[in-house]
């Protein structure tokens, strides 16, 4: 009804939430994954893993949120590379660990998922790989 001289009603719910949702722009998380890094490196406990370096595969995903630019993936890569080549370390969990410690020294990382994968485990009976998986976000990153 183009000719309708009628004032349009709107909700005013709508319009308060259209108002402040102009005012206070809402915070943009990013999720970002690094995934089937491979590296060899010296982890482990047996005598034989703290001297021949092993293939190990690291996933990496961050959430970060949009404020201070884009993160750059060649530092997420650095930071799992420097982890898994400053060997030995003991267990899959202290790497895992170690990852997740740097990658909160940006302070836009608010949650971190490592997955480490160790494909020659020595154990009696066949498997395909060994696998810690460990998440944390910031607020426990801070205890």
């Amino acid at each position: 009804m183009s000719g309708d001289s009628t004032p349009r009603r709107t909700d005013p719910a709508r319009r308060r939430a259209a108002s402040s949702a102009r005012e206070a722009p809402a915070t943009e998380e990013r999720d970002i994954t690094l995934r089937a890094m491979r590296f060899h490196a010296l982890i482990g406990i047996l005598e034989h893993e703290r001297t021949v370096r092993q293939p190990i595969e690291v996933d990496l995903t961050v959430r970060a949120t949009s404020s201070g630019g884009i993160l750059d993936y060649r530092r997420l890569y650095e930071v799992v590379e420097r982890v898994m080549s400053a060997g030995p370390i003991d267990y899959l969990e202290t790497a895992a660990d170690r990852i997740i410690r740097a990658a909160f020294e940006d302070s836009r990382i608010r949650y971190a998922r490592v997955a480490i994968r160790k494909p020659h485990v020595a154990l009696p009976g066949p498997l395909a790989y060994a696998e810690v998986v460990v998440r944390r976000s910031r607020d426990a990153a801070a205890h």
